[in-house]
């Protein structure tokens, strides 16, 4: 132990946003009305914001997962969407051909015995058409194949007698080729494992997989997969969509849900039991809340290995007996509780230990560091919650004494009635009332527990489908939230992800389809706390007739190159003053970053993704002292690039 002189960089952030009125903007006020912001940036007056303080929050919602960041092009792979009972619908498989030449349907033949449902099909014509009769999957609204990529088929099969099966990818209405195979099933009792490259001559951004043949007779399918051979780290992940979180650097990583791990009915919750294992295997289930089903390819094991990918701690949020409609009394919940101590020993226990090994042999024979789980989701006012909630504590403490629990019940304004490391707090409302709430922890206890503020957006009319006046209203209330980050331990926007086909919710950070995405102006205004985790913050003091309608933050922290000091704000005039600097404001480097449009309520979408994103450029009079006026509707950031100085550290 010791200290160290070293060269570093210290990055200074100051974070302003102006806002007026239910709109959250600065129409009504002209350019001239002035502010003074005063900056204590002294070492002596800062204070240390936690490490974990932004990151983000997946739920399956809105096929974010199925269909979504889970690469998998096949819906319905495994044929078990219709459910156990056969024959059952196998949307949104079809046939090619008519009744009179192919005759399809479920049955209970399959070689897994946990979804136990495969697809009979039947061929009926002795003369076939050319091109053959079979089926067909569209995928999640059409598969986005593109020319000189590669994708990896897997599917099992069965046939009496010997037959040819072309496996094809095709345009929507089967008339573009895109690649295509045979394969010769061999006649017999047992099933086969197929396993094909195809790679692609020509792109089609709504295609579709086909398997057909001109032989009459009867051929057996099950878990039919096709997998792009580019996802992400090779780990099952669109790659371009894992990119647009990398770019949040998330410093935590909550999941699966939100209602989804609830489900309406305690029978259509999330279990991780069954999303776990070799994807064949895995039954899937009906998540009942959000309206689809989910093969569970991505499943638990895929979340923490998504953690791990993203450099983020993972949050597990469990379920803890309560569904939407019903519940387990605390006196049986006891198998809940060891479920869940399963779980923990899955993806924390040695490669030899029970579920340990599991973990190990599906190729992670490193604990994964879970450190915090959430007990439940929205369920404080529930019947038998608390009892629940007790049970899971004492044995997760007894078990994990260093993993931090999460209550569902909010103690921001009195205190808790039970033991809890972090509570949840979740607020989606209108721009005014978000902008507002940027005072909400000011007057909280900091003698609690740590809040999780694990849900937050502009929700609704002020909202669209992401609007620029949503994510002012957002940004304000972050700084509250960097403000109190003595008691906000972590905060993440919700939902995080929505495929244009599935707006089951609206609005959402990031829109994509089977080929295209898109950030909303709320997703690029996370991009700009991104280094606030883990930086120190500094006292601030606002000047100005209207101080009740700006927010602000400032922050400094440590990069190896440049040292910035960063402003957002309105439509104002504004001087901003710094005291206490440990180096000179150098205008060589210093830049401005803005978020804004020309209309409050103007959005993002395919056609004009950046519409509403930040711009950069470089700003000449940048001092200790400065001036400037800010655009309307806008979130302004300054980036004053500060002289390089030399840091004491603690080796």
């Amino acid at each position: 132990m010791g200290f160290k002189e070293a060269s570093s960089t210290t990055i200074f952030c100051l974070l302003l946003l102006f806002c007026l009125g239910c709109r959250c903007l600065a129409s009504e006020l002209v350019a001239t009305q002035a502010a003074t912001l005063k900056v204590d940036a002294s070492p002596q007056s800062a204070r240390k914001i936690p490490e974990t303080l932004f990151g983000i929050f997946f739920e399956e919602i809105n096929h974010a997962g199925a269909g979504g960041i889970w690469a998998e092009l096949v819906s319905n792979r495994g044929f078990e969407a219709g459910g156990p009972h056969t024959p059952s619908n196998i949307d949104p498989w079809s046939i090619i051909g008519d009744d009179s030449s192919v005759f399809v349907a479920t049955d209970r033949t399959s070689c897994f015995s946990r979804n136990n449902v495969a697809l009979r099909m039947e061929v009926l014509c002795d003369d076939c058409p050319t091109a053959g009769v079979g089926i067909y999957n569209p995928g999640f609204w059409g598969m986005n194949i593109e020319d000189g990529k590669a994708y990896n088929l897997v599917m099992y099969v069965k046939s009496p007698e010997t037959t040819d099966l072309t496996v094809s990818l095709t345009s929507s209405d089967g008339l573009q080729n895109l690649a295509s195979t045979t394969i010769t099933v061999s006649g017999t009792s047992n099933w086969t494992k197929v396993e094909q490259k195809l790679v692609a001559k020509g792109t089609n951004r709504t295609s579709r997989l086909q398997i057909t043949t001109n032989k009459k007779g009867v051929v057996w399918f099950d878990q039919v997969s096709l997998m792009p051979e580019d996802t992400y780290k090779g780990h099952g992940f669109r790659t371009e969509l894992i990119s647009m979180l990398l770019d949040l650097k998330p410093r935590f990583l909550r999941f699966p849900g939100g209602c989804f791990v609830e489900g309406d009915w305690l029978r259509n919750a999330f279990r991780w039991r069954e999303s776990i294992g070799p994807w064949e295997e895995r039954p899937g289930h009906f998540g009942d809340v959000w309206h689809y089903w989910t093969d569970d390819g991505l499943g638990y094991y895929e979340f923490l290995q998504l953690a791990e990918d993203l450099g983020a701690a993972p949050i597990w949020v469990f379920n803890n007996g309560v569904s939407h409609n019903d519940e387990v009394d605390t006196a049986a919940i006891a198998p809940f509780v060891k479920d869940v101590l399963d779980s923990l020993e899955f993806a924390r226990g040695s490669a030899d230990s029970t579920w340990g090994s599991v973990r190990a042999a599906m190729g992670h024979p490193e604990p994964f560091p879970v450190k915090y789980v959430a007990i439940g989701n929205e369920d404080c006012g529930k019947k038998f919650y608390r009892g629940n909630y007790i049970k899971f504590y004492n044995a997760i403490r007894q078990a994990y004494p260093d993993i931090q629990m999460i209550s569902n019940c909010d103690g921001s304004s009195k205190p808790l009635d039970h033991p809890a490391d972090l509570y949840d707090f979740h607020v989606y409302t209108d721009s005014k009332t978000l902008f507002n709430m940027k005072s909400t922890f000011d007057r909280t206890s900091r003698s609690g527990p740590k809040a999780f503020v694990s849900e937050y957006a502009v929700w609704r009319s002020d909202a669209g489908r992401g609007s620029l006046l949503a994510s002012l209203a957002e940004a304000a209330f972050l700084t509250g939230l960097e403000k109190n980050s003595d008691i906000v331990q972590m905060a993440s926007y919700a939902p995080l992800f929505v495929n244009d086909n599935d707006r089951t919710w609206n609005p959402d950070a990031i829109v994509f389809n089977s080929w295209q995405h898109y950030g909303t102006p709320s997703y690029w205004m996370q991009t700009l706390f991104r280094e606030s985790s883990g930086a120190m913050l500094h006292p601030i003091t606002i000047s100005s007739s209207y101080s009740g309608s700006l927010a602000a933050s400032a922050i400094t922290w440590q990069d190896s190159e440049n040292s910035f000091l960063r402003v957002k704000a309105n439509a104002v005039s504004l001087t901003i003053s710094t005291t206490g600097l440990q180096a000179s404001v150098n205008a060589l480097g210093s830049t401005t970053t803005v978020l804004t449009s020309g209309n409050v309520m103007d959005e993002n979408s395919f056609s004009n993704p950046n519409k509403v994103a930040p711009v950069k450029s470089e700003l000449s009079n940048a001092a200790e002292q400065m001036q400037v006026t800010l655009a309307p509707h806008s979130f302004s950031t300054f980036d004053l690039a500060l002289a390089q100085s030399k840091l004491v550290a603690e080796m």
